[in-house]
């Protein structure tokens, strides 16, 4: 199983960029993917996530802004991220779990390698 995720990058306040998790090696459509972000001297922490029948959630610092979507024929997972902040500047991961979302890091199976985002003027 494998998880890669890409699209992260520099970007002022208030841009965007959508990251993309690219999942090969399991039953992409079974699982539930998770997006976790790591800042400088900060734990781990849930972003979003969306299960396998597509149900999402949000952490409430990035609710209204953040989008998750999933594409099972592409076997990849989306977050569109929108009015970017300072404060979202991290390492974002995806993660892979059984069916439902979990805001609990420990309870998936498997985590990409990380995409830095750094949002700053």
């Amino acid at each position: 199983l494998q998880l890669v995720e890409s699209g992260g990058g520099l970007v002022q306040p208030g841009g965007s960029l959508r990251l993309s998790c690219a999942a090969s090696g399991f039953t992409f459509y079974y699982y539930a993917i998770g997006w976790f972000r790591q800042a400088p001297g900060k734990e781990r922490e849930g972003v979003s996530c969306i299960s396998s029948s597509s149900i999402t959630e949000y952490a409430d610092s990035v609710k209204g802004r953040f989008t998750i979507s999933r594409d099972n024929a592409k076997n990849t997972v989306y977050l569109q991220m929108n009015n970017l902040k300072p404060e979202d500047t991290a390492i974002y991961y995806c993660a892979a779990r059984d069916l439902a979302c979990s805001w609990n890091g420990p309870f998936y199976d498997d985590w990409g390698q990380g995409t830095q985002v750094t949002v700053s003027s």
